[in-house]
């Protein structure tokens, strides 16, 4: 279990330091989509990695805690239905 919560927290401190950067890097730019002005294509693609990386580490985090609540489930002690 302990491997299991060192995965979670790593893919949770990766979310937060690329959302975190994208918010401080390119604040007003969108990844993909229309935009009111033309926008530098460093910034596009830059937005479009962050968020490529936060996508990434959030799935990561969920798989992590999903398998982690199906081993507790599997550990824990059955009772008899009757």
């Amino acid at each position: 279990m302990s491997a299991g919560w060192k995965i979670l927290w790593l893919a949770v401190a990766t979310f937060a330091a690329a959302f975190g950067a994208a918010r401080w890097l390119v604040p007003d730019v969108v990844p993909v989509g229309y935009a009111e002005e033309p926008q530098a294509s460093w910034a596009v693609l830059t937005a479009f990695l962050l968020r490529a990386i936060e996508l990434v580490a959030a799935w990561v985090a969920a798989i992590a805690l999903a398998v982690m609540c199906g081993a507790w489930a599997r550990k824990r002690p059955r009772r008899p239905l009757s």
